[in-house]
């Protein structure tokens, strides 16, 4: 299915500007469609046909649907768009007209014509229109909080059609909670609550506040609920802003133990501020929730940042070892170990410092390889460089792989130009001696080489089974660990080529560093 820009791109003339618009009132009217019992469908003419295309549809939460088939993307004309026609040309609110059958549901029809306010904040041109279909079989004596969800309704869609809603989103506010089903508090201009529905009752009760809200100062009641009855809180300001005819972000107020998320909008009709509509939900259990993650996060941490002061306590005990061993092999196999032990070491640092399961590797990789130069057994000076980006990687999959790469490293710069060998110690043509690490992701897969410039694999070099204790170490953490291949081979212009391919789990960002 086309998406809300795709449709209005292929059928209109609209600007993106218009689109754009269009897409802030489908991210926002639930709460219109829910206070209006209604389904809304945004219309947009087609060009120069005199036909109107659905681009956007929401259902109500409080009542039954008007359709049952998805309408986006369905184009209608002649007298089944008169009421669309007669918003989209006189520019005003059309709900004449008789109930509509569709099938066997009565529907009864409105228009609100869409507009966008130019940059000098006067009411432009109408762009669209909302089309609001009521299901009739259901309909009944509304009770009061019917009657104040259907009069909040009008006020928003006169608001509409003004261009003054919806109000922009403030930055970090992904979605429009909390709904008309949390809780709703209606002001008068004073901002004195006129209706707070049941659930929003409850909602302030659960803050501490018994008795009823109408009639209530609702800024001077959250500056109270928050204990700070002088200085004006977030959320009590947020209140007298809507006042205003501002649309302020969402705030919380927490007492008594308990969290309350509020948001506040202006109630502005033909731009006269008659009051503020304020949505509430007790998100008590939610904060819970992310106080339990945080400190189950802190803990993790914790652990990491023990696993790796207890590595490098290993670490140092194996390197005091090796300078009492008088064995020149004992030694030499102690210290390869405390390279191996100090490489784990660098993930568990790394997540110590991270506030989830996965790890920045390119510093890893960095830190690795320049160790590997300075401990490596050869008196040649070899140059280390990285090309391309491991991204982020999940812990299961850095704590093995820079163990390979630590041992790749090593066997590149150690037998690729090995110490007191001139001969063979030097690159070919003359340059420089460098091994060279790249990384890039290919179909969920991670594609890494560690390639040098040196001597290359001696003759009857066996790639399955040659090799030293750290290569072995290499094809069982590959194949074993990693699910993975490793091929070793030389390269076309000398040197070794270590080439290794790993999947990569489904659930593996594919975030890369910069």
């Amino acid at each position: 299915m086309s998406t809300l820009r795709d449709l209005a791109e292929e059928h209109t003339q609209l600007r993106p500007s218009d689109i754009d618009h269009l897409h802030r009132i489908a991210g926002d009217w639930q709460l219109l469609s829910d206070l209006s019992f209604a389904d809304l469908l945004l219309w947009v003419p087609v060009d120069g046909d005199g036909t109107f295309l659905c681009v956007a549809q929401v259902r109500p939460t409080t009542a039954p649907t008007a359709y049952l088939d998805d309408q986006v993307g369905r184009i209608v004309g002649g007298p089944e768009v008169a009421h669309l026609d007669v918003a989209h040309g006189q520019g005003r609110i059309w709900r004449e007209g008789d109930p509509v059958w569709y099938g066997d549901v009565p529907a009864r029809h409105e228009a609100i014509p869409v507009r966008l306010r130019t940059a000098d904040g006067e009411a432009g041109e109408v762009i669209a229109v909302v089309g609001r279909d009521t299901n009739l079989s259901t309909a009944r004596t509304p009770s009061q909080l019917e009657l104040n969800y259907l009069t909040t309704a009008d006020d928003l869609a006169q608001m509409i059609a003004d261009g003054t809603f919806p109000p922009p989103r403030h930055p970090g506010e992904t979605t429009s909670a909390p709904r008309v089903g949390d809780g709703l508090v209606r002001l008068d201009a004073n901002g004195k609550v006129t209706y707070a529905s049941p659930n929003a009752q409850s909602a302030y009760r659960r803050l501490g506040y018994a008795s009823h809200l109408v009639g209530e100062d609702l800024a001077k009641l959250h500056r109270r609920l928050a204990g700070d009855p002088l200085e004006g809180t977030d959320a009590g300001n947020a209140v007298l802003a809507a006042l205003r005819g501002e649309a302020p972000p969402r705030r919380e107020i927490d007492a008594r133990g308990a969290t309350m998320l509020t948001r506040a909008l202006p109630l502005m009709p033909a731009g006269v501020p008659i009051g503020a509509l304020v949505l509430v939900r007790d998100i008590t259990e939610v904060r819970r929730r992310d106080r339990a993650l945080i400190t189950k996060d802190a803990t993790i941490r914790e652990i990491h940042h023990r696993v790796k002061n207890n590595l490098q306590t290993v670490a140092a005990l194996l390197r005091l070892q090796a300078r009492r061993v008088a064995m020149p092999e004992a030694r030499v196999a102690l210290e390869e170990s405390v390279r191996r032990v100090a490489s784990i070491a660098l993930v568990h640092e790394t997540l110590s410092m991270s506030s989830d399961e996965a790890v920045e590797f390119d510093g890893i990789v960095d830190r690795v390889a320049s160790a590997a130069t300075e401990v490596a057994a050869t008196e040649v000076s070899v140059g280390m460089r990285r090309q391309g980006s491991f991204g982020v990687l999940p812990a299961e999959i850095a704590t093995s792989l820079v163990m390979i790469l630590n041992e790749l490293l090593l066997n590149a710069v150690e037998h690729g130009f090995p110490a007191g060998e001139e001969g063979a110690a030097g690159p070919r043509d003359g340059a420089e001696p460098a091994v060279v690490v790249s990384a890039h992701r290919f179909r969920k897969q991670l594609h890494v080489s560690v390639t040098d410039n040196g001597r290359g694999l001696p003759e009857q070099f066996d790639a399955e089974r040659g090799g030293n204790l750290g290569l072995q170490i290499v094809r069982a953490l590959v194949t074993g660990e990693l699910r993975g291949t490793i091929e070793l081979r030389n390269g076309a212009t000398g040197g070794t080529e270590a080439v290794l391919v790993v999947p990569l789990a489904r659930g593996t960002t594919d975030r890369l560093t910069t």
